[in-house]
């Protein structure tokens, strides 16, 4: 009887382990995305738009390179915000690790950018 309770409990926990994998899987859900776009337009300081140019952002920066033509990937988007590139400040004392990951998938998304 403990045995097969046990047992149970296991698929049960492999069963939502995988769901939730699934689910990153797929990728960013919307609040994410919305949150990305808020960060990007105006709640990052300096927010990004101020640079960059992204046509989704309805942003026309021309310090920064334009995103819609550079369509960097997630991992390059997170690493200039986390280092900085040239005369882009890093974001690692102002930005949590969650908005870095938010304003990544947004710009990826917004671009069509290789994940």
């Amino acid at each position: 009887m403990k045995y097969t309770a046990l047992l149970k409990k296991s698929l049960v926990a492999a069963l939502f382990a995988g769901l939730a994998q699934a689910a990153s899987a797929a990728g960013p859900d919307a609040a994410q995305l919305e949150r990305g776009k808020t960060l990007f337009t105006s709640a990052a300081v300096p927010a990004c738009a101020i640079c960059h140019t992204m046509a989704d952002a309805g942003s026309s920066g021309s310090i920064g390179p334009d995103l819609d033509e550079l369509k960097p990937n997630i991992e390059q988007v997170k690493k200039a915000l986390r280092e900085g590139v040239g005369a882009m400040p890093s974001f690692a004392a102002t930005m949590k690790e969650d908005d870095m990951n938010a304003v990544a998938a947004y710009v990826v998304r917004a671009t069509g950018a290789a994940k």
